[in-house]
């Protein structure tokens, strides 16, 4: 680690580091390197013998035959003279034109010849003209003549440095005139350094790579045991559960350089330029090992090749996967160099960027559990003063499925209410106002007819009430007829602890919760609204994963006729025999299951118009009050 970076001659974007040391002050270099220089000076010469010609014919006064200035004299037009030697210069008291017929002129010059015996100074005097002892025609200043002078070097001067800048970041590793640009500088982030210390809810995915750290903190074990350290691990899992933030954590935690980049910095228009851009980063990764190199959302480059074939944007991502692979594998696990990278879409990587001896590991990294959740809340809490009313474990139960970003987005809305409320520390009621926010949206101040409002009310209530008939089902925890986000109300249901597999009877109660609203409306007031889109797409996608992904209708057997949503849009991913069975299938669920829900509407009737009812009076009804209203006995957390 004792190595310095070289020296930078470019500024650029540079490189993002951590742990790295500084690297010195860039020498400046003129832009465009030695031909540039060349060209400058040529310019400049040829710029300079134009304004001095220009300087040398004088200005706009005409040099005039000395005939024609006896004639003017003896005609009595001339004002005034200056004489210098033989060289004169004067003034018309008319304008007159010049001889040859060039235009007309006021002033003038011309060349007294040294045979000439007129009477010259007879004349002049028999004519009143003024014979000055200062220049009758007035050149330009050296201040404007130096301006005129040099303002087209200046101009052109600026027009290449900007230039000479402009090609050599689009080259990337081209340059001008076929000199090589200087590489990219690296950025060197100074403070704390992130810990497994600042890391919580992961706890199995840390343990995965905790053997990574002790290889970067004593590679001469290894080396002495002929052990060979994975070339590199892929961090795979959903948007926000903190694969950027392990990656770093894992650095510092070995206390060695990190470089960081994401994968889209590699692509350019030109082809070639990201695979450079690769080389770029590996070398520098290099001079600085034992380090790590850390390549964000990797799916962008890293998909399965050949797709688009001839195309140049495809050319240049498979140049830029191909420049990847080869620099993985040229370790030979002397360097202390390893690879880490993150993606959301593990599926489509290309099946050589995974092979052992490239990325060895796939580690998947989950959403928290709850345990998980409390300790990623304690952490972005120590920071912000807390109440003593603050329960962070009673969060934790009513996130489910959060990921840490999202947490940290919970405490910081937490802290803003808190700010606008003028509290100088955070209570529960502001982390459940901003919980609300976050799980059920922002209150719209909308004016509902008092029609349209009873007909939310009954339809949140369908909602509400199925949710707590249906056995297994999540818990009810606050219904409102309040307007928040693109919805007219909400009914929230959120489970005691966290679920990893489901039962067919449960997805079905999800079915019939979901169309509870609808089954509602159609009950008390026989007709079908709009409100019910957003249910309708959830029942559509629980049924067609029954039906299609899960194995859960016997007429289409325990097969994944459609792996997944994304096909959908794509094709035909199965037979239209089997794709029409599916079809049917969901239909028969779904009717089933709706049918279900009207039957136990009309059956507890007097319930559904108690919640209704309560709900037109207080617009929100807490978990407590909702099983109370509705006379319905809330199972104790070790019953479920």
């Amino acid at each position: 680690m004792s190595n310095p970076v070289p020296p930078r001659r470019a500024p650029g974007d540079p490189w993002r580091s951590e742990g790295a040391p500084p690297p010195p002050p860039p020498r400046r270099r003129m832009p465009g390197g030695w031909w540039g220089l060349v060209l400058m000076a040529v310019a400049v010469y040829l710029l300079a013998s134009l304004v001095a010609s220009l300087f040398r014919t004088g200005g706009k006064e005409p040099t005039i035959p000395y005939t024609e200035f006896s004639r003017q004299v003896t005609s009595g037009n001339v004002s005034k003279i200056y004489a210098k030697d033989d060289a004169i210069e004067g003034q018309l008291k008319k304008q007159a034109p010049v001889p040859g017929g060039k235009g007309d002129y006021t002033t003038f010059r011309t060349q007294r010849p040294a045979f000439a015996e007129d009477a010259l100074w007879a004349e002049l005097t028999r004519q009143n003209v003024t014979v000055t002892a200062e220049p009758v025609v007035r050149g330009t200043s050296l201040l404007p003549s130096l301006l005129i002078a040099f303002a087209p070097m200046l101009l052109l001067i600026a027009v290449w440095v900007f230039i000479a800048r402009r090609m050599g970041a689009a080259m990337g590793g081209g340059g001008v005139l076929g000199r090589k640009a200087p590489p990219r500088p690296v950025e060197v982030t100074e403070g704390k350094r992130t810990t497994f210390a600042d890391v919580a809810g992961i706890d199995e995915v840390q343990g995965e790579l905790d053997d990574i750290v002790d290889f970067l903190k004593h590679p001469e074990a290894y080396r002495k045991m002929g052990a060979r350290m994975p070339g590199g691990v892929l961090l795979s899992g959903p948007p926000g559960t903190g694969k950027t933030l392990l990656a770093r954590a894992v650095a510092g935690e070995a206390g060695v350089p990190f470089f960081s980049a994401s994968a889209s910095e590699f692509i350019e228009m030109i082809v070639g330029v990201g695979a450079g851009r690769v080389r770029e980063l590996f070398a520098e990764a290099r001079k600085v090992a034992p380090a790590m190199v850390f390549i964000d959302e990797i799916d962008t480059i890293g998909r399965v090749r050949g797709a688009g074939a001839g195309m140049g944007g495809h050319d240049e991502r498979e140049q830029t996967l191909n420049q990847i692979l080869t620099e993985m594998d040229g370790f030979t696990g002397s360097e202390g160099v390893v690879v880490l990278a993150a993606t959301n879409r593990a599926d489509v990587l290309d099946p050589a960027l995974t092979r052992p001896g490239r990325f060895d590991r796939v580690v998947q990294v989950s959403p928290p559990d709850r345990a998980g959740r409390e300790a990623i809340l304690r952490i972005h809490t120590r920071e912000i003063p807390l109440a003593g009313d603050v329960d962070l474990s009673r969060i934790a139960r009513s996130t489910p499925g959060m990921t840490g970003a999202e947490l940290a987005n919970l405490v910081n809305e937490a802290a803003l209410v808190a700010v606008k409320r003028e509290r100088s520390e955070v209570t529960q009621s502001e982390l459940s106002s901003a919980l609300e926010k976050v799980q059920l949206g922002t209150e719209r101040p909308l004016v509902m007819p008092q029609e349209e409002r009873r007909r939310t009310a009954y339809h949140e209530s369908g909602h509400a009430l199925l949710g707590m008939l249906q056995p297994g089902a999540d818990p009810v925890r606050k219904i409102t007829i309040v307007p928040r986000g693109r919805a007219l109300g909400v009914t929230l249901s959120t489970p005691d602890a966290d679920r990893y597999a489901f039962t067919e009877d449960y997805l079905r109660g999800r079915i019939i919760g979901a169309l509870g609203g609808m089954a509602a409306e159609h009950v008390v007031f026989g007709v079908i609204t709009t409100g019910a889109e957003s249910d309708l797409e959830q029942v559509t996608s629980l049924a067609r994963g029954m039906v299609a992904r899960w194995g859960m209708s016997e007429r289409v057997g325990r097969l994944s006729a459609i792996p997944n949503d994304v096909q959908v849009a794509y094709g035909l991913s199965a037979a239209p025999a089997t794709l029409d069975s599916v079809d049917h299938e969901m239909r028969r669920i779904v009717d089933e299951c709706y049918e279900s829900a009207q039957r136990q509407l009309r059956d507890n009737r007097d319930r559904l118009d108690a919640l209704a009812q309560a709900l037109l009076e207080n617009e929100t009804l807490e978990e407590d009050a909702a099983y109370r209203v509705a006379g319905i006995t809330r199972l104790s957390k070790d019953d479920v």
